[in-house]
């Protein structure tokens, strides 16, 4: 049988996925387990199977209880055991002599007083059980809610139900002594049933709600890890660790615990060293130690008047400088005994998979600039050149270039009339004082939508155009003599 809340249990309350061997949608199943290796095995001839067995309730919380009427029990069976009002709901996790170890372990006595298993749940125990699991989390809301009004500096980090609802027991953590009788009064009116308060360490919060750690496993604590050991900042100066709290500190807020894991390991390889604090005599002066690699077995030391220039030694190298110490024998610099090849030099490894870079959004794309499109001015032009961009430009060489379009003659532009000088008699010497060359000159333009510049009658307009006493002249010669038929060019002449 499943954890109440399973997220992997179907309909009619069975498991599916997870029937107690492994992980369910909440990880209630597999905290703090114990692995029965002797399931297997059968129990000699003449010795009876020990009485005992173990249970497990909400958010890892196990207890022993002994099995008087005899019921066949097994991993996943959910029982009804004694409490001290009622009784609790809970589910068995280790049988055999197993139970026995473990209550050795936790410093009880076999042979003592232990609680009695009542039955095996019925349907109905199940079904009140499950009711009660539901008014956990709205109750924890509500009651951290009344304890922020009375300004307790408590945290109400979890409630657990007895399995018949009789009680209620409320889990916090707190920093200092509480004085929570007033808020034992405002729970039992707000929520109708015994109130009990049991205060943990944040060590034992963080093992009973669960969790994540920095490595990317469950927490240590909620899984195999009973026994809290103190851990110190000493631990993390043998291994060479930065003192960085944010790096060292778990979810609990404290130094985690697995920093005593590696600790003998490192303390054991660090007997072949010289201390810390050991100085190297030499003609240049007294050289201290600044870094050690416990795994490549070397050492770095510098100059105090050049701290910045480390020199690298391997263990061996900085006994034989010690050893001539002791014998009063100073040696001229420890530059002849570094040697930068100690070092392995680390692999550059390469993009063989051409792979995509990481950081390739990061940056925005660049605008390739493209050369705007030259307009050509005048009226002959005929077609466009394509534009070509920098890159394109480049490529064509002298004698590759694209031959260009052959101009066709441009109409002579009108020249600016010169400004008036004034003679001695104030009479202007151009035609520009003269009202009449004015009023020919304001006289509008024809219309004229021809823009062929090969029509040779255009040309002789143009020409025309230039002086106005030689366009009267022309227009008198070019005067028809009969009423033929004359094209549209030089209808516009006269028209003009």
């Amino acid at each position: 049988m499943a954890c109440s809340s399973c997220a992997t249990k179907s309909a009619d309350g069975t498991p599916r996925g997870c029937k107690n061997n492994g992980t369910c949608g909440t990880d209630s199943c597999n905290k703090l387990t114990v692995f029965d290796w002797l399931s297997n095995m059968a129990v000699p001839n003449g010795q009876q199977i020990f009485d005992c067995v173990e249970v497990r309730f909400k958010n890892g919380r196990k207890d022993f209880y002994r099995n008087h009427e005899n019921l066949t029990l097994s991993i996943g069976d959910v029982i009804a055991t004694e409490a001290a009002t009622g009784h609790d709901i809970g589910t068995v996790t280790l049988t055999g002599e197993l139970v026995k170890v473990q209550m050795k372990k936790k410093n009880a006595d076999p042979n003592g007083e232990v609680l009695k298993i009542y039955r095996k749940a019925s349907q109905k125990d199940i079904d009140i059980w499950q009711e009660v699991r539901n008014r956990e989390e709205p109750m924890k809301v509500r009651a951290r809610e009344l304890a922020i009004n009375l300004n307790l500096e408590m945290k109400i980090s979890d409630i657990e139900f007895q399995g018949d609802g009789s009680k209620a027991t409320f889990y916090y953590t707190a920093n200092d002594r509480v004085d929570f009788r007033q808020l034992i009064k405002d729970f039992a009116k707000e929520f109708s049933t015994r109130i009990e308060m049991k205060q943990v360490g944040f060590r034992q919060e963080a093992a009973r709600l669960g969790g994540i750690g920095s490595c990317g496993r469950e927490l240590c604590c909620s899984t195999w890890l009973t026994d809290f050991r103190s851990v110190n900042t000493a631990a993390a100066r043998y291994q060479q660790l930065s003192l960085n709290p944010q790096k060292l500190a778990g979810q609990c807020g404290k130094l985690k615990c697995c920093l005593n894991y590696e600790l003998d390991t490192y303390l054991d390889a660090l007997q072949d060293f010289p201390s810390m604090e050991t100085k190297l005599y030499t003609e240049k002066g007294d050289a201290n130690c600044q870094k050690i690699d416990i795994f490549k077995k070397l050492m770095w030391f510098a100059y105090p008047n050049n701290p910045a220039h480390w020199y690298v030694l391997s263990v061996e190298q900085v006994k034989e400088i010690i050893d001539f110490n002791k014998k009063d024998i100073i040696i001229s610099t420890i530059e002849d005994y570094a040697d930068e090849n100690l070092i392995e030099k680390s692999e550059n490894f390469q993009n063989a998979v051409g792979q995509d870079s990481i950081t390739r959004f990061d940056q925005p794309k660049k605008k390739n600039k493209t050369t705007k499109k030259k307009k050509i001015v005048g009226k002959n032009a005929t077609a466009k050149p394509t534009s070509t961009t920098n890159s394109e430009k480049q490529r064509f060489n002298k004698n590759e270039r694209p031959e260009r379009t052959e101009r066709t003659e441009r109409p002579e532009r009108i020249k600016k009339e010169p400004k008036l000088e004034q003679t001695p008699n104030n009479k202007p010497t151009n035609e520009v004082g003269d009202p009449e060359a004015r009023a020919k000159k304001n006289k509008p333009r024809p219309n004229n939508k021809n823009k062929n510049n090969n029509n040779p009658n255009k040309q002789n307009i143009t020409k025309e155009k230039q002086d106005p006493a030689n366009r009267q002249n022309q227009n008198i010669k070019n005067k028809p003599k009969s009423n033929n038929k004359q094209s549209p060019d030089k209808n516009n002449v006269t028209k003009e």
